[in-house]
């Protein structure tokens, strides 16, 4: 029951208490692998949350220092140190304290070379020199020195040299107009000959009607002209009777 409460105890003064002055910094921000400016990611040095003595601390001081490392590591989403911290903590006291003082750097080292090694996705020129320079002089300091600040500036460097896009003129395709009649222009009527023949004596300009028929109105003039001269003898005649 009183191991129980001491750990109730340690639990909530991991909580309480604050990081050392010396990690607490405000982080400026910074560009990521798409060139957006965004809020560095601080990776703060535990080595400065160990100020007690391993050796002669209290059970209770080392609980306590274990869940203020597992809250740091697990705020940083390191992938190897936040279970091996859980493990110790459900584990003995002297496992606990064995594992603070020789490997928790190994693990913590090993979280610090994968996150060096994740900054190389989708990274330029600068950052992969720089981020394989780092891999290839291993070390808690240089991890630490480029992940807080070298990165950035190998970033920056990389967004400074990428062509800026200019938009191109598109060439769009003209329609070309097509030959089609327009509403206004008039169509000249073709001429058509007529079957039907011209009137006489009228505007067409048609001959006068000759032959038959200026016969037939000659034949009946002279007939009229023939009866009146013998209705005039006729009555000459008569006159001369009646006076006789």
């Amino acid at each position: 029951m009183r191991w129980k409460l001491s750990v109730g105890v340690v639990m909530a003064l991991a909580f309480l208490i604050p990081a050392s002055p010396a990690t607490a910094r405000a982080a400026t921000p910074g560009l990521d692998a798409a060139c957006q400016t965004v809020e560095r990611k601080v990776f703060k040095d535990l080595r400065e949350f160990v100020t007690i003595d391993l050796d002669t601390a209290t059970n209770t001081q080392v609980r306590l220092l274990a869940n203020q490392l597992l809250a740091e590591a697990n705020a940083e989403s390191l992938p190897v140190l936040p279970r091996a911290i859980q493990q110790r903590l459900d584990g003995t006291a002297e496992d606990l304290r064995a594992f603070l003082k020789t490997d928790m750097q190994k693990a913590w080292a090993t979280d610090l070379r994968i996150s060096v090694a994740r900054t190389l996705v989708d990274a330029g020129a600068n950052v992969k020199a720089a981020a394989q320079k780092v891999l290839d002089a291993p070390g808690i300091d240089v991890y630490l020195a480029y992940l807080n600040e070298g990165v950035y500036e190998a970033r920056a460097l990389d967004c400074a040299s990428q062509p800026t896009a200019t938009p191109t003129a598109t060439s769009t395709p003209t329609a070309t107009p097509t030959s089609t009649p327009s509403a206004t222009s008039t169509v000249a009527p073709t001429a058509v000959p007529s079957d039907s023949p011209a009137a006489p004596g009228g505007e067409g300009g048609g001959l006068p009607v000759t032959g038959v028929n200026t016969a037939a109105v000659a034949g009946v003039g002279g007939a009229l002209l023939l009866l009146g001269a013998v209705g005039y003898l006729i009555g000459r005649r008569r006159r001369s009777r009646f006076v006789a």
